[in-house]
């Protein structure tokens, strides 16, 4: 017993592990700059949840004070976020977190967390696509083109607006979207950072216009009273007041999903030590501040108990009248460059993570084999790419969105308690960045992001159970024997 306990948390060298990077980098090319870093965590991060999830907790949960909703949210992701950026610069290899904890925790828990960060990306990226999906189709309707009824949704039941139960074959335009990301993918790092920096533009400054623009829109009376009195429902359940202001930063945390997916990239980045740090930080700060503008702007121009509806942005400038007709398809455009971002930035990393386990052995070697010319691991990102099509294409948004969060705030806790123990453990090596005020910062981001674990209903809990046991089974099956440091 003693000996598989040894078996199964026995730990990578970090300074080898940095050692290796530095030498050959495994065949992948250093070409982001700090700029590169900051445009893929807000092209992550700006998507979902500035065009959709805005509308959807000011008018059940937090009303005009979703504002404060976002900064508690905020502040949850960069208490974590200040731990990735030491891990990132300590340990500047692909992996995110999976290689943060095979040097700190043992292989057994870097294998656990490596399969939470394949839920974490494989399900966050198919959920953005579905709503991509669902703009897309509103978009093509506008232009008075209709897709057939069953290349709209899943093959599962799909409850349209106007209550009508259809049955889809297959979401054509989600699968689609993830074909067209995959080719930009297959061109490179540096390509694919490229796209996504014109992408990054345009939709900022879409959003810009919203709020340059909505300004002059704003009626006072609608924030008025700005946390809504707290009213509970037939079902038991309490809205708005200072509980619905918490419950409603536990749902906009989705917003902020993504920026964990810059660490994965350490090992293409070339000053990781230095441009890491900045990259997470001020990423999460740009988003934090646009977050917080829209939603100001969003509950100023129409009454949040309007904007239980799946594209608020769009309904906002709708209510206005002629005043801001013309920025109503660049909303649209705006919210399809968004939404092609996050899925081009979640791939990537979803991508490298299959590329990070199968180096250390523990995945099939054909997923690390990187391509002489792009430098891309190009059969780990066609699996990301079958894998992320596959699931969008026949799961509705509803069941997808649940697995989303609780993976990530898991992976989350699990980074700011590998700082403290770390610290203790292998207190020699160089950081040339610091958590300050260890261990009460990374202590409060576990507590934090684990009180919004507890705040998800159980079925959430049950699904991370089923795949964390489909996730320990192949690791017996598969990796403890095929892991090179065991052999």
């Amino acid at each position: 017993m003693a000996k598989l306990l040894e078996k199964l948390f026995r730990k990578k060298d970090a300074a080898a592990m940095i050692d290796a990077a530095a030498r050959d980098n495994g065949g992948l090319k250093r070409t982001l700059t700090v700029t590169n870093l900051v445009t893929l965590g807000v092209g992550a991060i700006v998507g979902t949840g500035i065009f959709v999830l805005t509308g959807h907790a000011a008018a059940e949960h937090a009303g005009p004070a979703l504002t404060i909703s976002f900064l508690i949210s905020a502040l949850g992701c960069v208490l974590a976020g200040l731990c990735y950026a030491e891990f990132a610069a300590m340990i500047p290899v692909s992996g995110s977190v999976y290689s943060y904890s095979y040097a700190t925790m043992g292989e057994f828990l870097a294998w656990f967390i490596g399969w939470d960060l394949i839920l974490e990306y494989l399900f966050a990226c198919s959920t953005v696509a579905v709503g991509w999906s669902g703009y897309m189709q509103n978009l093509l309707g506008d232009l008075g083109v209709i897709l057939p009824q069953s290349l709209q949704c899943s093959i599962f039941d799909h409850k349209m607006a106007n209550g009508e139960m259809v049955h889809g074959l297959i979401n054509f335009p989600a699968v689609c979207v993830v074909a067209i990301v995959t080719a930009f993918l297959f061109a490179g790092i540096k390509q694919s950072a490229w796209v996504n920096n014109v992408i990054v533009v345009i939709k900022v400054c879409v959003i810009l216009l919203f709020i340059g623009f909505g300004l002059s829109y704003i009626n006072v009376e609608n924030w008025i009273p700005y946390i809504p009195e707290r009213i509970t429902d037939a079902a038991g359940h309490s809205h708005f007041g200072w509980s619905g202001i918490f419950r409603g930063a536990a749902v906009v945390f989705f917003a902020y999903i993504g920026f964990d997916a810059l660490s994965t990239t350490a090992q293409e980045t070339r000053n990781p030590q230095r441009d890491m740090p900045k990259g997470i930080l001020l990423s999460l700060g740009i988003c934090a501040l646009l977050y917080v503008a829209v939603t100001a702007v969003l509950t100023g121009v129409v009454h949040y108990s309007n904007l239980h509806v799946d594209a608020p942005i769009a309904l906002a400038i709708d209510s206005v009248g002629k005043g801001l007709a013309w920025l109503g398809p660049f909303i649209k455009l705006g919210a399809l460059a968004g939404l092609s971002s996050v899925i081009l930035v979640m791939m990537l990393g979803q991508s490298r993570i299959y590329y990070a386990i199968s180096s250390d052995g523990m995945l099939p070697a054909e997923l690390s084999r990187i391509h002489a010319k792009s430098g891309v691991p190009r059969n780990a990102t066609v699996l990301a790419s079958i894998a992320t099509g596959t699931i969008a294409g026949i799961l509705p948004l509803t069941v997808l969105g649940e697995l989303v969060s609780i993976g990530t705030l898991l992976a989350f806790t699990i980074v700011c308690i590998s700082i403290i123990v770390l610290r203790k453990t292998q207190p020699a090596l160089k950081r040339p960045f610091k958590v300050p005020l260890t261990p009460f910062v990374p202590l409060l981001g576990a507590a934090i992001c684990l009180l919004q674990m507890l705040s998800l209903p159980w079925n959430t809990w049950l699904r991370l159970i089923i795949w964390t046991v489909a996730g320990i089974i192949l690791y017996f099956s598969y990796g403890f024997w095929h892991s090179r440091l065991r052999n």
